[in-house]
């Protein structure tokens, strides 16, 4: 059987195991419900903003989330490369310097 036929034969049968499987486990007992939020009594300013926003919408927090690591790291390593040029590394010759 070729590569794509094969996905085609079974992605059908998998999607429906997957709803099927999502409404089994969906069904569960009705007991208990945990409810995980942030405590941002103590907190102010972006902290406190950011405990608020985890508690009114994960969706965004993710959002935010997924923005600001890219931008921190990328922070991080112009303000890293800043440095180490002022330190007088060079980071952008490959001169070794031990022969």
């Amino acid at each position: 059987m070729g590569g794509k036929a094969w996905v085609r034969r079974m992605g059908v049968p998998a999607a429906v195991l997957t709803v099927l499987a999502g409404n089994v486990f969906a069904a569960g007992g009705g007991g208990e419900t945990i409810v995980i939020v942030a405590d941002s009594r103590k907190f102010s300013g972006l902290v406190a903003w950011s405990a608020n926003l985890y508690n009114e919408s994960h969706a965004y927090f993710a959002l935010l989330t997924v923005l600001a690591i890219p931008l921190l790291g990328l922070l991080l390593g112009t303000l890293t490369g800043w440095l180490l040029r002022l330190l007088g590394i060079n980071l952008k010759s490959r001169v070794l310097a031990e022969h």
